[in-house]
């Protein structure tokens, strides 16, 4: 019998759920599991230059949450309307989440703040649709006056401007996600400079993080689900810094499940490329690239816990949860974070 979503679930006390950062990147706490030794042990994020090897290779994320929440009403209704952009498909138009959609058609305008205003081209199916922007003056300005960070929605509260920063990696470079890389969130610029400077490796890829890093796999047979394709790049610097880790036998410690799936989509072969992933990776799987991982803790039931569970096992992963649970650790985007090795 395959895996069951029952086998990656959990019960996790809501008070555990982060709803704000901690004070400083680097302050959160760091549960380190070791896989060969199967042992856990508590740590501090500021730890990790001493955790990690000389000649480590890091590879990071370095996609960019852009203000792509839109909160606004629908003219005919006067209901509440909120969009959320997912890629950009014409000078005007994007392909957007929209909810609610229901008795949304083509024509339907909606209207934001700052005179930003859309118009449904084409809804494809529930939650999704193709809509076009129109504004008085500059649409780029109008958007992102209008537009909102969007904040996860375990994060129960509203987005206040120290979001803009802290949901935000320090090295964040190409716009296009919907969520942040969260692991990467961690990370300040002291701590890029205390790893290079012991002699610790870096690189970076994007991934644009899309919606589906929120919902939760629907079907309870786990080989039963799908996960919706992700635009990546893969650059020449990236890609050689991976090449040659690999020829030299040294380890690659992906920063976010995000980075993972990329690496694995490249494989050993890797070059410089883009394109889309929709690779799900779960229990059983043979890494080819990655070996070591620095992650947060995810939801229960979700693609990302099958990742985390196929990289140290689905036994070992729950002991580990079990013991971040008991020991109070925060959960989630702006939660602590877990050191695989």
């Amino acid at each position: 019998m395959g895996l069951r979503r029952e086998d990656i679930w959990f019960d996790l006390p809501e008070g555990l759920i982060a709803q704000h950062p901690a004070g400083e990147r680097t302050g959160s706490r760091l549960l380190v599991a070791d896989r060969s030794a199967r042992t856990v042990s508590d740590r501090r994020f500021s730890d990790l230059p001493d955790l990690l090897t000389p000649g480590d290779l890091l590879v990071f994320n370095d996609t960019r949450v852009t203000k792509v929440r839109l909160r606004g009403r629908r003219r005919d209704t006067s209901g509440r309307a909120e969009v959320l952009l997912l890629e950009r498909t014409g000078d005007y138009s994007w392909r957007v989440m929209l909810k609610p959609s229901r008795r949304c058609r083509a024509g339907t305008v909606l209207d934001f703040e700052c005179g930003l205003r859309g118009e449904v081209l084409e809804v494809h199916g529930p939650g999704r649709a193709s809509i076009a922007f129109h504004a008085p003056g500059d649409l780029k300005d109008a958007m992102d006056r209008a537009g909102d960070v969007p904040l996860p929605p375990y994060i129960r509260r509203e987005t206040v401007p120290d979001d803009l920063e802290r949901y935000q990696t320090v090295y964040a470079a190409a716009d296009g996600a919907v969520a942040a890389p969260t692991a990467g969130l961690h990370f300040d610029e002291e701590m890029l400079r205390r790893l290079a400077s012991r002699g610790i490796e870096s690189a970076k890829l994007t991934l644009h993080v899309g919606p589906g890093t929120f919902e939760p796999l629907r079907n309870d047979d786990i080989d039963s689900n799908t996960l919706e394709p992700e635009r990546f790049v893969i650059g020449e610097e990236c890609s050689e810094a991976v090449s040659r880790a690999i020829d030299e036998g040294r380890r690659i410690v992906a920063v976010g499940t995000t980075t993972t799936r990329v690496l694995e989509t490249a494989g050993r072969g890797i070059r410089p490329s883009s394109g889309r992933t929709s690779l799900f990776i779960r229990p059983p799987y043979d890494f080819q690239v990655a070996g070591g991982l620095l992650t947060n803790f995810h939801l229960p039931g979700s693609s990302l816990l099958c990742l985390v569970s196929a990289f140290m096992g689905l036994d070992f992963m729950h002991e580990a949860y079990s013991r971040a649970i008991s020991g109070e650790y925060r959960f989630y985007s702006y939660g602590d974070a877990m050191l695989i090795t």
